[in-house]
């Protein structure tokens, strides 16, 4: 079956299209019907059935046969660590873990907070406390203590699960005193804290309140899986960025287990046993889905990498651990891609290993500009696929579904509208606009299974951030535009979309040019506030790591650039090269905090932030051209 066909079929039966792909899950009582729309907008799925994922992620295959299969790879090249989990010890191991909940009194609905770093362990948690109906809230680990204390604040948690640790190349971040700190601001305290001790620090346990990871296993009876009905929160994960009012994105039990079994083999394109790997963190959604869940839910092996794209020790970790381990599909942030591209543009370190396992790699978190992706396809040879989705959608919105059909690749395009997700471009009127024009990106409810049907205790703010702006449909907040073959074009954040004279630009487009310059690896476009004209397009350009030229060159370069492929209405005329751009962990480009120290105006650093420093540099820099006053 074609994509179109595949399409049109769910937009004609949808209830048929979602209960046909059920039947790829294995249910304690299967779902009468798909689709429960009797609350609209507050649309819920399988919401009858009894079901629970550890049982669909671990024990169904140990069942099949399958036990001895590695489940997961651990691969930390800071700790010089290597090593695999079987599916028969995955699941003694996360039955053991539940069982130990259980007996201090973790039940079904209750929560648990897991503030730990890339180690298997973390996803061993997870899948303890999908386990026994627990409802988990992954934390990144390192966290600052307030933000950590707003989240025990507001998912209350029974109890946390963390470790003593995290591992930066250089350096170790000590969690435990992070931990004791959020507890002492929190108003909640959790009944008890399990610490799980590494040994580059081990930490001192609170008495009374903190057990230790394997001592409080020691004889304890093994947890069997507790079904829980289709409805039941299976997670809530706060969206980058949350202070003060926490955004806690849920998660249902059986629309998570539908969606994502149907994407590792339509989109992502790999079978149970072969090798998928997510190069992100647990903290973040790509790691919710698709580190721990999807590819053990569809009987794949999973890889908990703990490192760094580059520096852990070079620009060729990717390759060798995808030589290494066999990897057949492999999914990445474009940032990280850049960062290799930076640090090796010739695409040395690729040629030193064999990637002939290697049938494609994925993109997404932040735009994908073409140059990244031309490098990528040049040096990978193996389609690269650059696909949309959020944080509140939990699997892609957009994508080429290899596993369906392989689509032709559009530069700039994470291709096709997904089975589930009708896309419109809308005015700001809430009117569709035609094919080209730049506009608001919508999806017409019901959103599918497996995304967002509400915040964790915030129905009012989930109305007001997502479904107020344009009825009937949900606002992803992306602004871009369709082609006359129905390709998406993401170009922007809403508010990144800038008013130069009356004149709406994306600063994705003017990116997409400065990202094509030889000599630039990375850049970010912001509007700042002008009095003639509204707003002025600046632009930040870090270059390749082999580049010696004037930086004023590259910056005349540039601007005509520019001005040669959007033209003069596009009025770019200030670029400033830097050595980083502030980025959140998951490598997101801050745009918005950038915006703000170029205008003068009171910003807050994220709490994602991964390095406040950058900051002040973004500043200077800013200053070099006359922007951003003391």
């Amino acid at each position: 079956m074609s994509y179109k066909e595949l399409y049109e079929g769910w937009k004609t039966d949808p209830e048929g299209f979602w209960m046909q792909a059920a039947q790829a899950i294995s249910w304690d009582k299967p779902p009468s019907k798909a689709l429960f729309d009797d609350d609209a907008p507050y649309y819920e799925w399988f919401a009858d059935a009894r079901v629970n994922t550890c049982y669909n992620a671990v024990d169904r295959h140990v069942e099949e046969g399958r036990g001895e299969q590695t489940a997961i790879i651990y691969d930390s090249p800071i700790t010089h660590t290597k090593r695999e989990i079987s599916y028969v010890e995955l699941r003694n191991r996360v039955a053991s873990l539940a069982g130990a909940l259980r007996t201090k009194g973790v039940e079904k609905g209750d929560t648990v907070i897991i503030y730990m770093p890339m180690v298997p362990e973390a996803l061993e948690a997870m899948l303890a406390c999908a386990r026994i109906g627990a409802v988990h809230s992954v934390v990144f680990g390192g966290f600052a203590a307030n933000e950590l204390a707003v989240r025990i604040d507001d998912a209350k948690p029974k109890a946390i699960i963390a470790a003593s640790c995290g591992l930066e190349p250089n350096r170790v971040v000590h969690y435990k005193p992070l931990l004791d700190g959020a507890i002492e601001l929190a108003e909640h305290k959790p009944e008890f804290c399990v610490i799980f001790q590494r040994e580059q620090d081990v930490a001192q346990l609170v008495e009374g309140r903190d057990v230790n990871w394997h001592g409080f296993q020691y004889g304890v009876e093994p947890a069997e899986c507790v079904p829980v009905e289709g409805n039941h929160p299976a997670y809530i994960l706060y969206t980058s960025g949350t202070t003060g009012q926490p955004k806690g994105v849920v998660r249902h039990t059986a629309g998570q287990l539908v969606a994502l079994n149907w994407t590792m083999k339509n989109i992502y394109n790999v079978d149970p046993g072969d090798v998928f790997w997510a190069a992100s963190d647990v903290g973040w959604v790509v790691g919710h889905s698709y580190i721990c869940y999807a590819p053990l839910i569809a009987g794949n092996t999973t890889i908990v990498f703990e490192g760094k794209p580059i520096g852990t020790p070079d620009a060729g970790t990717f390759w060798r651990v995808i030589s290494e381990h066999k990897v057949k599909s492999f999914f990445t942030a474009p940032t990280a891609f850049r960062a290799v591209k930076r640090e090796d543009p010739t695409g040395e370190f690729v040629k030193k290993y064999d990637l002939s396992n290697l049938g494609q790699v994925y993109l997404a978190g932040e735009r994908a500009d073409p140059d990244t992706i031309l490098w990528a396809q040049e040096h990978l040879d193996v389609p690269v696929v650059d696909h949309w989705w959020q944080t509140e959608t939990g699997w892609s919105i957009a994508a080429n579904p290899l596993g369906i059909e392989e689509l032709p690749t559009k530069l700039g395009s994470p291709a096709v509208p997904m089975p589930g997700y009708e896309v419109d471009i809308l005015d700001e009127g809430g009117h569709p606009v035609a094919n080209g024009e730049l506009g608001a990106i919508a999806i017409k409810l019901p959103l599918p299974p497996g995304t967002l049907p509400g915040l964790w205790n915030a129905p009012e703010r989930f109305q007001s951030s997502y479904l107020n702006a344009f009825p009937g449909y949900y606002e992803t907040g992306d602004a871009g535009m369709k082609d006359d073959d129905g390709y998406l074009y993401i170009m922007a954040r809403t508010d990144d979309v800038i008013n130069v004279a009356g004149h709406r630009l994306s600063t994705g487009g003017m990116e997409e040019v400065l990202a094509g310059h030889p000599d630039v690896a990375e850049c970010a476009v912001i509007g700042v506030t002008d009095q003639l004209k509204g707003q002025m397009p600046v632009g930040f350009l870090c270059l390749n790591a082999n580049t010696t030229r004037d930086h004023s060159e590259v910056v005349s370069e540039v601007v005509k650039l520019v001005r040669e492929k959007i033209g003069p209405v596009a009025a770019f005329k200030l670029a400033v090269v830097v050595d980083r751009l502030p980025k959140t962990r998951s490598g997101k480009i801050l745009r918005g905090t950038m915006v703000h120290i170029a205008d003068g105006t009171a910003y807050k650093a994220p709490a994602t932030i991964d390095d406040p420093a950058i900051l002040d540099e973004i500043k200077t820099a800013l200053q070099t051209i006359g922007y951003a006053a003391e």
